[in-house]
């Protein structure tokens, strides 16, 4: 038997065996990519509502903390608001119910005076000790110019020299 008609007819199918798998593989490598790319976002998802939910628990506890009774009354307290008196209520038959009475501020309790502590007065120089120089620098508006009104910050003047008198015994 010749073999080259049979070897020509199963060319194609031959070819077309090779295209369906490779063709079946890139498909399976493509929607394992995807799977994947999918899988990361789903983890970043949960990551994020795990910060979201933990965060909104703080934030609750937070709102918890202001709207404790006591947390309540410390703010009103800030805000100088006093309890209130006794109510009185209105029945169905239009009659008043209890006795109402004005609220009334307490006393502020008295802030303690701090002590006063007894000041040293100072001690006198030494007879003959060199006493420091007192400021003579003189202040003296600034000028202004004729266009311009107002006062601009004041300029100090240079002190006067002091004559030394250790060095004016003529030498």
């Amino acid at each position: 038997m010749p073999s080259g008609p049979s070897s020509a007819a199963r060319t194609p199918f031959v070819l077309l065996v090779f295209v369906l798998l490779g063709g079946g593989l890139i498909a399976l490598l493509l929607l394992n990519s995807a799977l994947n790319q999918g899988s990361f976002k789903l983890r970043e998802l949960k990551d994020r509502t795990t910060e979201l939910t933990d965060e909104e628990q703080a934030l609750q506890r937070d709102v918890d903390d202001y709207a404790a009774p006591d947390a309540l009354e410390r703010r009103a307290r800030e805000l100088g608001m006093v309890p209130g008196g006794s109510p009185a209520f209105l029945g169905p038959d239009g009659k008043v119910l209890g006795e109402p009475s004005v609220a009334v501020a307490p006393k502020p309790t008295p802030t303690p005076k701090p002590t006063p502590t007894p000041t040293s007065t100072p001690k006198p120089p030494p007879v003959g000790a060199r006493q420091p120089a007192a400021n003579t620098a003189l202040t003296r508006p600034a000028p202004t110019s004729p266009g311009l009104t107002g006062t601009g910050p004041a300029r100090t003047a240079p002190a006067p020299e002091v004559p030394d008198p250790r060095r004016s015994s003529g030498r």
